[in-house]
């Protein structure tokens, strides 16, 4: 079974599917449908009904339950890779990680240090699959669907009596949920499913913040330095103006638990433009809507 696992896992790494933010199709990315494809063709070979790719590369499926009465679950995952401005290629290898960093890339000298990452730590002595460094490994979510074929093959091969097995794999998830929002729930209608993505072995993630994002956009005033005065506007100094109206305390690195933030996750500028997003996340409804609100009044006062 892992080596079945290990196999399926490289199989679909081996297509590059990041999303793109910037298009607005969905799919994003041609290889999110390449993946749409060889999983609807993986699914009909491993005896899943009513298999179906729609117009946005939505995947469903249906794995007929054998036990009478049994109740109906399902399966989702996203078939997109985040995009973090590394190589969309990945070239996944097997190390065992004896609790010293690990070099990754002996070409570009690249490693993995322990002291970066700690959370490594409790799997010392096991076999870990890393990328080469170039690159996200993207087992986020690509080890999901690795895990969902490989555990759907294991209840056909054994012979395994369930309820009926619903699956859906979709697109676009890294950038906004694209594709789930356009999910035909008359093909995917368990009494309940599981979205399998991210965390450690055997953690089951029961609530989820709420999230939205925001694109701002700075266009400066060019004027040649030795005139400059009261003509030039500098867009990478309002930016800077415009992150400090932050509480610095309320991002990723400083937050925990429910706790909600800001993160400011893009930036690019030169001397005419500067464009940021930023990542909006809080459990609590209200809290949500003030830090948008925030958002446009720092908007508003810069």
């Amino acid at each position: 079974m892992q080596q079945q696992l290990i196999d399926r896992f490289f199989r679909y790494l081996a297509i590059s599917s990041q999303s793109d933010a910037s298009n607005p199709s969905v799919p994003s990315s041609q290889g999110q449908w390449e993946m749409a494809k060889l999983l609807a063709k993986e699914l009909q070979e491993l005896g899943v009904q009513e298999v179906e790719i729609d117009q946005h590369a939505n995947v469903t499926g249906v794995l007929k339950g054998t036990k009478t009465n049994a109740t109906a679950i399902g399966f989702c995952a996203h078939m997109d890779t985040v995009d973090v401005a590394l190589s969309p290629h990945i070239t996944p290898q097997i190390q065992t990680f004896n609790g010293q960093d690990l070099q990754l890339n002996a070409e570009k000298n690249i490693w993995l240090k322990v002291a970066e990452h700690p959370e490594i730590l409790p799997y010392q002595g096991q076999e870990i699959i890393f990328s080469d460094g170039t690159s996200v490994l993207g087992a986020d979510n690509k080890a999901a669907i690795a895990n969902i074929m490989t555990a759907l093959s294991m209840i056909k091969q054994n012979n395994i009596a369930t309820g009926d097995i619903y699956i859906a794999f979709v697109p676009d998830e890294e950038i906004g949920l694209r594709g789930a929002k356009l999910l035909d729930l008359n093909k995917f209608k368990p009494q309940f499913a599981y979205t399998i993505d991210c965390c450690e072995l055997g953690e089951v993630v029961y609530e989820n913040f709420n999230a939205a994002s925001a694109s701002i956009t700075i266009q400066g005033v060019s004027a040649h330095p030795m005139s400059a005065k009261n003509v030039l506007i500098n867009p990478i100094l309002v930016a800077q103006d415009f992150i400090a109206l932050f509480d610095r305390s309320q991002t990723p690195e400083c937050t925990e638990n429910k706790e909600g933030y800001w993160w400011f996750n893009y930036f690019e500028a030169n001397q005419s433009q500067a464009e940021l997003s930023i990542a909006i996340r809080d459990f609590d409804k209200a809290q949500f809507e003030q830090r948008k609100a925030f958002i446009e009044q720092a908007v508003q006062q810069i």
